[in-house]
């Protein structure tokens, strides 16, 4: 198991229904869990545990259907929520801040408004909203074409809206271990967990019951999936929510350049948590 700190207490494996997931920290600290986007894993967070693991103890997992987890027996973002209910029930994790990327901003705010008294704070990072219907018709073309050709037909393409060109260029370690993430899905469980995302919005918009806990809301300036408009729509239905947008970047703009979102990260949590 990773852990940027040995010194630090590290728990891990899976759980009963086969979710599996990396505690580290010290116990008695408050517990921040980051949940990751599609097709990915939980170690997308590698590069933020150094930062966070001073001030919080961190839960890492990995989404049904995703890496080490066993698959969904039914795909939605009340079942996503629920298998995080779970994890948090079996580490007797009472409450909890909640860091989520893309898919992931769904699953969080689908947990805050189905078991609200388990949530202290909220960062919903490149998560999308209500779409134009252009906008729907173009995901809901890609998610047909996945489903069709496979993930790799796609990663091309793929690669180009989450990355800049110049960090590509730069960094073509990165990038290979983002496509073999992508490439290691079972096509038919990424498809349906693809769908999840493609429509899982629509119950998100002017949540009901409203999310009331404190709430930071991020995206990049050019991450056309995940758009500065809909992150700022997001923030305008939470009462008291911040909003960021990281000048320059794309999708994946929190592995491209991690600083700006652990620094507002950690101001956030710094002020909602207490």
């Amino acid at each position: 198991m990773h852990c940027p700190h040995p010194h630090h207490r590290a728990v891990g494996g899976k759980t009963a229904d086969g979710t599996a997931y990396e505690l580290c920290g010290d116990i008695g600290l408050p517990v921040l869990v980051l949940i990751h986007g599609l097709g990915l894993n939980r170690h997308l967070w590698r590069a933020y545990e150094a930062a966070l693991l001073p001030h919080y103890r961190v839960l890492k997992y990995d989404l049904c259907g995703h890496g080490d987890s066993a698959p969904p027996r039914t795909f939605s973002l009340a079942g996503f929520a629920a298998q995080l209910h779970t994890l948090l029930d079996e580490l007797r994790i009472k409450a909890c801040a909640l860091v989520g990327f893309s898919l992931g901003g769904m699953i969080n705010r689908r947990f805050a408004m189905d078991f609200p008294a388990r949530v202290t704070a909220l960062a919903i990072f490149n998560s999308p909203h209500e779409r134009s219907a252009e906008a729907q018709r173009l995901i809901e073309a890609r998610a047909a074409q996945s489903e069709t050709h496979g993930i790799a037909a796609a990663l091309d393409s793929t690669m180009a809206r989450w990355f800049n060109a110049e960090f590509q260029t730069a960094h073509p370690e990165t990038i290979a271990q983002i496509r073999r993430w992508l490439s290691a899905n079972e096509p038919a469980v990424y498809a349906q967990c693809r769908h999840v995302l493609v429509d899982g919005v629509l119950e998100l918009i002017d949540p009901q019951p409203p999310i009331a806990c404190p709430t930071l809301v991020m995206t990049c300036e050019h991450d056309h999936g995940s758009t500065p408009r809909m992150a700022r729509a997001i923030a305008a239905e939470i009462d008291g929510a911040q909003t960021r947008i990281v000048p320059g970047l794309r999708h994946l703009g929190l592995v491209e350049q991690p600083t700006p979102f652990i620094t507002a990260l950690l101001q956030f949590l710094q002020s909602a948590i207490q």
